[in-house]
Protein backbone atom coordinates (compact mmCIF):
# COMPACT_ATOMS: atom_id res chain seq x y z
CA UNK A 1 0.00 0.00 0.00
CA UNK A 2 1.83 3.35 -1.08
CA UNK A 3 1.95 6.08 1.51
CA UNK A 4 2.50 9.35 -0.46
CA UNK A 5 2.62 11.69 2.52
CA UNK A 6 5.81 9.59 4.00
CA UNK A 7 7.51 9.63 1.10
CA UNK A 8 10.23 12.39 -0.13
CA UNK A 9 10.27 12.05 -3.68
CA UNK A 10 6.37 13.68 -4.15
CA UNK A 11 5.32 16.72 -5.22
CA UNK A 12 5.21 18.87 -2.70
CA UNK A 13 0.92 20.81 -3.12
CA UNK A 14 0.73 24.63 -3.62
CA UNK A 15 0.30 26.32 -0.33
CA UNK A 16 -3.42 27.04 0.12
CA UNK A 17 -4.07 30.52 1.73
CA UNK A 18 -5.58 29.57 4.70
CA UNK A 19 -4.14 31.14 8.17
CA UNK A 20 -1.92 29.03 9.99
CA UNK A 21 -3.44 27.77 13.50
CA UNK A 22 -1.97 29.77 15.37
CA UNK A 23 -2.43 33.16 13.69
CA UNK A 24 -6.40 32.61 14.83
CA UNK A 25 -6.46 35.02 17.42
CA UNK A 26 -10.11 34.20 18.41
CA UNK A 27 -8.78 30.49 20.56
CA UNK A 28 -7.07 30.21 23.62
CA UNK A 29 -4.00 30.03 24.04
CA UNK A 30 -1.23 29.90 26.84
CA UNK A 31 1.82 32.25 25.74
CA UNK A 32 4.13 29.73 27.03
CA UNK A 33 5.12 26.27 27.80
CA UNK A 34 4.34 23.92 30.49
CA UNK A 35 7.45 23.92 33.03
CA UNK A 36 9.25 20.65 33.81
CA UNK A 37 7.77 20.75 37.36
CA UNK A 38 4.24 20.39 36.24
CA UNK A 39 5.00 17.47 33.27
CA UNK A 40 6.70 15.96 35.72
CA UNK A 41 4.04 15.48 38.29
CA UNK A 42 1.17 15.21 35.66
CA UNK A 43 3.16 12.25 34.41
CA UNK A 44 3.92 10.73 37.70
CA UNK A 45 0.03 11.33 38.26
CA UNK A 46 -1.20 9.09 34.74
CA UNK A 47 1.47 6.87 35.62
CA UNK A 48 0.06 6.14 39.34
CA UNK A 49 -3.42 6.03 37.29
CA UNK A 50 -2.06 3.07 34.76
CA UNK A 51 -1.17 0.84 37.92
CA UNK A 52 -5.08 1.74 39.38
CA UNK A 53 -6.45 0.64 35.88
CA UNK A 54 -4.55 -2.37 36.10
CA UNK A 55 -5.37 -2.90 39.42
CA UNK A 56 -8.98 -2.34 38.26
CA UNK A 57 -8.79 -5.20 35.84
CA UNK A 58 -7.50 -7.67 38.27
CA UNK A 59 -9.84 -6.49 40.72
CA UNK A 60 -12.81 -7.21 37.89
CA UNK A 61 -11.03 -10.41 36.88
CA UNK A 62 -10.58 -12.05 41.09
CA UNK A 63 -13.22 -10.07 42.87
CA UNK A 64 -16.58 -8.17 42.38
CA UNK A 65 -17.52 -5.66 39.67
CA UNK A 66 -18.57 -3.07 41.77
CA UNK A 67 -15.40 -2.74 43.59
CA UNK A 68 -13.52 -2.76 40.16
CA UNK A 69 -16.07 0.03 39.58
CA UNK A 70 -14.87 1.80 42.37
CA UNK A 71 -11.12 1.43 41.46
CA UNK A 72 -11.61 2.59 37.97
CA UNK A 73 -13.48 5.92 39.34
CA UNK A 74 -10.26 6.65 41.43
CA UNK A 75 -8.03 6.38 38.16
CA UNK A 76 -10.67 8.14 35.85
CA UNK A 77 -10.38 10.96 39.24
CA UNK A 78 -6.27 10.84 39.26
CA UNK A 79 -6.18 10.76 35.01
CA UNK A 80 -8.87 14.33 35.47
CA UNK A 81 -6.72 15.44 37.86
CA UNK A 82 -3.15 15.09 35.96
CA UNK A 83 -5.14 16.47 32.65
CA UNK A 84 -6.42 19.38 35.00
CA UNK A 85 -2.73 20.48 36.21
CA UNK A 86 -1.47 20.43 32.65
CA UNK A 87 -4.57 23.07 32.20
CA UNK A 88 -3.35 25.32 34.82
CA UNK A 89 -1.67 28.83 33.61
CA UNK A 90 -2.52 32.11 32.04
CA UNK A 91 -4.86 31.27 28.33
CA UNK A 92 -5.03 34.88 26.22
CA UNK A 93 -7.28 35.03 23.31
CA UNK A 94 -8.39 38.47 21.27
CA UNK A 95 -11.55 37.66 23.77
CA UNK A 96 -9.92 38.23 27.26
CA UNK A 97 -7.45 36.94 29.80
CA UNK A 98 -7.38 33.25 31.52
CA UNK A 99 -6.27 32.35 34.34
CA UNK A 100 -6.95 28.49 35.03
CA UNK A 101 -6.57 27.37 38.60
CA UNK A 102 -6.65 23.77 39.51
CA UNK A 103 -10.24 23.69 40.89
CA UNK A 104 -11.26 27.51 39.32
CA UNK A 105 -11.39 29.20 36.48
CA UNK A 106 -11.38 33.09 36.19
CA UNK A 107 -11.60 34.80 32.43
CA UNK A 108 -11.52 38.39 32.01
CA UNK A 109 -12.29 40.68 29.23
CA UNK A 110 -9.90 42.86 27.86
CA UNK A 111 -12.21 45.59 28.79
CA UNK A 112 -11.83 45.32 32.53
CA UNK A 113 -7.70 44.74 32.25
CA UNK A 114 -6.08 48.41 33.30
CA UNK A 115 -2.21 46.67 33.07
CA UNK A 116 -0.48 43.58 33.18
CA UNK A 117 2.48 43.96 35.34
CA UNK A 118 5.38 41.76 36.49
CA UNK A 119 6.35 43.35 40.30
CA UNK A 120 9.17 42.05 42.54
CA UNK A 121 6.74 40.53 45.43
CA UNK A 122 6.74 37.41 48.40
CA UNK A 123 5.53 34.53 46.09
CA UNK A 124 4.50 31.03 46.92
CA UNK A 125 7.09 28.21 46.24
CA UNK A 126 4.89 25.76 44.21
CA UNK A 127 2.05 26.77 45.60
CA UNK A 128 3.06 25.82 49.05
CA UNK A 129 2.37 28.06 51.94
CA UNK A 130 6.05 28.86 51.93
CA UNK A 131 7.15 32.53 50.76
CA UNK A 132 10.02 33.63 49.04
CA UNK A 133 10.94 36.67 47.41
CA UNK A 134 10.10 36.62 43.37
CA UNK A 135 9.02 38.35 40.64
CA UNK A 136 4.79 37.86 40.02
CA UNK A 137 2.85 38.94 37.23
CA UNK A 138 -0.13 40.83 38.35
CA UNK A 139 -3.54 41.87 36.76
CA UNK A 140 -4.55 45.62 37.86
CA UNK A 141 -8.58 45.48 37.07
CA UNK A 142 -10.86 48.59 36.65
CA UNK A 143 -13.59 47.03 38.76
CA UNK A 144 -11.12 45.48 41.78
CA UNK A 145 -8.49 46.41 43.81
CA UNK A 146 -4.76 45.03 42.88
CA UNK A 147 -4.92 42.81 46.38
CA UNK A 148 -7.88 40.91 45.76
CA UNK A 149 -6.58 39.59 42.35
CA UNK A 150 -3.97 36.80 42.72
CA UNK A 151 -0.63 36.36 40.57
CA UNK A 152 -1.06 35.29 37.39
CA UNK A 153 2.29 33.70 37.06
CA UNK A 154 5.17 33.76 39.80
CA UNK A 155 8.92 32.88 39.18
CA UNK A 156 8.48 29.84 41.81
CA UNK A 157 5.33 28.35 40.25
CA UNK A 158 5.11 24.51 38.47
CA UNK A 159 6.03 26.30 35.28
CA UNK A 160 9.40 28.70 36.05
CA UNK A 161 11.06 27.31 39.10
CA UNK A 162 14.61 27.62 38.27
CA UNK A 163 13.55 28.94 34.71
CA UNK A 164 13.68 33.03 34.91
CA UNK A 165 14.20 33.08 31.20
CA UNK A 166 11.13 31.53 30.60
CA UNK A 167 8.84 33.52 33.25
CA UNK A 168 10.46 36.98 31.78
CA UNK A 169 9.52 36.08 28.01
CA UNK A 170 6.20 34.66 29.47
CA UNK A 171 5.14 37.33 31.31
CA UNK A 172 6.54 39.85 28.27
CA UNK A 173 4.33 37.39 25.84
CA UNK A 174 1.27 38.32 28.30
CA UNK A 175 1.64 42.08 28.53
CA UNK A 176 1.77 42.41 25.12
CA UNK A 177 -1.13 40.44 24.36
CA UNK A 178 -2.52 43.17 27.30
CA UNK A 179 -1.10 46.06 25.63
CA UNK A 180 -2.38 44.96 22.07
CA UNK A 181 -5.96 43.95 23.18
CA UNK A 182 -6.82 45.91 26.84
CA UNK A 183 -6.32 49.27 25.35
CA UNK A 184 -8.08 48.73 22.19
CA UNK A 185 -11.01 47.30 23.55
Amino acid sequence: MPLPFLTADRTFEATDDSALPYDNRDRWRRPYRPGPWRVGVAALCLLLASYVLFAAVIIALTDSLSAAAVVFAMALVIIAGALRLLRMGVWVSARGLRHVCFLATRTVPWKRVVAVRTVQQPVRWLGLPRTVQGQALTLVRNDRAAEDVPPLLTTHNGDFLARAEAFDRAADSVEVWADEYGRGA
